[in-house]
């Protein structure tokens, strides 16, 4: 039951947002700059966001070679395009709303490892290039092999290594630190522990029940409009969506002595990807490996796959290199039939942004300001 004061002070919105994610976050900072004098509020239901965007692995990344072949077998080259521009743009906004410093953005260098079933791939570098100069103004791809030895990578599995000169790294606790304390600064409103179970439109507004799990009742808020940013947990508001959530394993080493390699890496489509962060190897990825079972919203960790992680740096990373594994997670990325992100007005007053296709980091930025747009034109 509220008392006078909740209701008459903390229950009524101009624009209500679910999920405090980078999407969800860049959203209400993006409505910020829109509508100045706005009451925004953000609602997240665990003390941190649930899926990836404080569990993935940092890298600022736009699509790898082999990746980027694969998606061309599915979508046409302007598809392609798109989406890598996309990619491009989310990176940029990101950059210039936070700086590099706030985020721990560096350009330490960005490389693929082709294994030998994947060498036809070189030969479609040049085509690559001509298809991506477009929107990357420079070659985006080219060979890097006399680092293969340099960088103490196993010449058994890596044939070859392609530079990405498009991508870099970033601190992912840094940079959601930096998207709240923005968010906070421009008097938005972040509700923790506040899940949204529910939504209704009404007369004029929308109605969002937010279950209170210490009074164990409902609340009520009402928003002029509502913005859903949960990603692969979008279903559990909008039941009809193309969403598939994909879970990705992670792990990261002690520090190793003498390692030889900075920057970060993607092999094997880009199911596979590791870098260097404070002399420690952080690898993630293998859904692949299990995709129906992987393909779940709990955030526990799969056995074979962490196993496999394991067996990567034993056999293509650091061959005959001591390590000891310091901690392992799991986050989880939104996937679907397209690759295209879903940003989408659902009525004139419920919107949503989801379905990043583990490009979070990349897209968020960039699909918040295609949703802000989207609300200001409804």
């Amino acid at each position: 039951m509220l008392s006078y004061w909740e209701q008459q002070s903390f229950t009524q919105y101009d624009h209500i947002v679910v999920g405090s994610g980078i999407v969800g976050l860049s959203t209400a900072i993006e409505l910020r700059e829109r509508f100045p004098n706005a009451r925004i509020l953000v609602l997240e239901r665990g003390l941190l966001p649930t899926g990836a965007s404080t569990r993935n692995a940092g890298f600022a990344c736009m699509g790898s070679v082999t990746e980027l072949l694969d998606d061309l077998e599915t979508s046409s080259e302007t598809e392609v395009l798109e989406l890598f521009e996309a990619r491009k743009l989310g990176l940029e906004r990101l950059k210039n709303r936070l700086s590099d410093v706030s985020i721990g953005y560096a350009a330490n260098g960005s490389y693929e490892l082709i294994s030998e079933a994947e060498e036809d791939a070189l030969d479609k570098l040049e085509y690559l290039n001509d298809l991506l100069k477009p929107v990357a103004g420079q070659p985006a791809f080219k060979l890097a092999n006399e680092r293969i030895s340099e960088f103490g990578f196993s010449s058994y599995y890596t044939k070859a290594l392609i530079q990405n000169t498009c991508e870099g790294e970033l601190n992912t606790g840094m940079m959601m630190r930096a998207l709240v304390n923005m968010a906070l600064q421009h008097g938005i409103e972040i509700k923790t522990g506040a899940e949204a179970m529910r939504f209704e439109e009404q007369d004029g507004y929308v109605t969002v029940e937010v279950k209170d799990p210490f009074r164990n009742e409902m609340w009520e808020l009402h928003g002029g409009t509502l913005s859903i940013c949960t990603n692969a947990f979008t279903k559990q508001l909008l039941p009809h969506v193309d969403i598939t959530p994909g879970r990705g394993q992670v792990l990261i080493t002690e520090q190793i002595e003498g390692l030889k390699f900075k920057g970060i890496y993607h092999f094997d489509k880009g199911y596979y990807y590791f870098r260097e962060i404070d002399g420690r190897i952080l690898i993630g990825g293998g859904r692949n490996m299990d995709f129906e079972n992987e393909a779940s919203t709990e955030l526990t960790l799969s056995g074979h796959i962490q196993k496999a992680l394991e067996e990567k740096l034993d056999e293509i990373i650091i061959p005959g290199t001591y390590y000891k594994v310091a901690m392992r997670w799991s986050g989880i990325m939104a996937f679907g039939g397209s690759k295209q992100p879903i940003v989408k007005a659902f009525s004139d007053r419920v919107f949503g942004a989801f379905r990043m296709g583990g490009m979070g980091v990349a897209l968020g930025s960039r699909v918040a300001q295609q949703l802000a747009d989207l609300i200001v034109a409804r």
